[in-house]
């Protein structure tokens, strides 16, 4: 006699085989963990954007690895319920919340005098926030969302952190940024959208711009002992896709979703590069970089143009008011 499995047996089996290898692709295709034990002790860390997301994970592990934490954020509600899951998971009670809005140059300008009050150094800087695709609005100094918030504030607070960064030497600036860089464009005729605006040309202009400042800073900096690299924390499952109509229709929901996010990094695994140039000891000496899943990789072609970063630049000491 020839046993035959059921019916459910073989719905459960198949069941079970999806499961297993949805699974199996959602780990292969979510990048690997930076799993070096170097430690953090002693370091003072800054994120922004750290109550959430990319920001939330970094912040979580370098608490845990004996880091003291500033976790600069918009929302100190949210940020102080982040902070205290992260305090009692990591039992590191060098984890603080402080405001910080990067669409308010006068907001950063009070966050950096506050810090420097309270901390004698800074080992890392991690320039983590960002808005992505919203819809056209300006921030308190009237630039445009997405180019303020995800450059010119955070050009705004590097630079003005610059003395402490370098006299805590060897010391690192990490910038997040994104491959959609490749299909960003400067637009020298128009950069801040007041003829036209595009949700996706800004968010790359705006992650364009982070790749020509890491570069342009990395020069700058050359020979004070302290790095800037950009990072690329691939797709990841976090709030900034808040805005993408695709991502948020009921349709998608119910019949793209569950596929989209098998090819979907998890917080977690977005914020392992980052982790990984923030510590690992081989990139002590390495700046100017770009990299992905825990190597380097080639910026595209416009993130290469000497003329351009160095004009951005001087527009964003322009409109930030740097030398003011």
């Amino acid at each position: 006699m020839v046993w035959k499995p059921s019916k459910p047996m073989v719905i459960l089996s198949a069941i079970g085989t999806a499961v297993g290898g949805s699974l199996f692709i959602k780990e292969y295709t979510g990048g690997p963990i930076y799993e070096n034990k170097t430690r953090a002790d002693g370091k003072v860390v800054i994120i922004t954007g750290a109550n959430t997301g990319i920001g939330k994970e970094t912040a979580r592990e370098l608490a845990l690895r004996g880091a003291t934490v500033v976790m600069a954020c918009r929302d100190i509600q949210k940020c102080e319920k982040s902070r205290h899951e992260i305090v009692l998971e990591s039992k590191n009670k060098y984890v603080y919340c402080r405001t910080c809005d990067l669409a308010s140059l006068t907001s950063i300008r009070k966050f950096c005098e506050r810090f420097k009050n309270e901390h004698k150094r800074l080992d890392i800087l991690i320039n983590n926030a960002g808005v992505m695709r919203c819809p056209l609005s300006r921030t308190k100094d009237g630039i445009e969302t997405q180019l303020g918030v995800n450059h010119m504030g955070h050009f705004l607070l590097t630079n003005l952190l610059l003395d402490i960064i370098k006299a805590s030497a060897p010391s690192r600036i990490i910038n997040i940024s994104s491959i959609a860089h490749k299909r960003g464009k400067i637009n020298i005729e128009d950069l801040n959208s007041e003829k036209q605006y595009d949700p996706g040309e800004a968010y790359n202009q705006s992650k364009l711009a982070n790749v020509l400042f890491t570069k342009e800073l990395a020069k700058r900096l050359e020979g004070t002992g302290v790095t800037v690299n950009a990072v690329h924390p691939g797709i990841v499952d976090t709030e900034i896709t808040r805005h993408m109509s695709f991502y948020n229709s009921s349709i998608s929901a119910v019949f793209l979703k569950p596929f989209v996010k098998l090819f979907i990094k998890s917080p977690r695994k977005g914020a392992q590069t980052t982790i990984y140039v923030a510590l690992d000891e081989s990139l002590q000496n390495v700046s100017g970089k770009y990299f992905s899943n825990c190597k380097e990789e080639d910026v595209g072609p416009q993130g290469k143009e000497d003329v351009t970063a160095k004009w951005l630049w001087l527009v964003s000491e322009k409109w930030t008011k740097l030398n003011i």
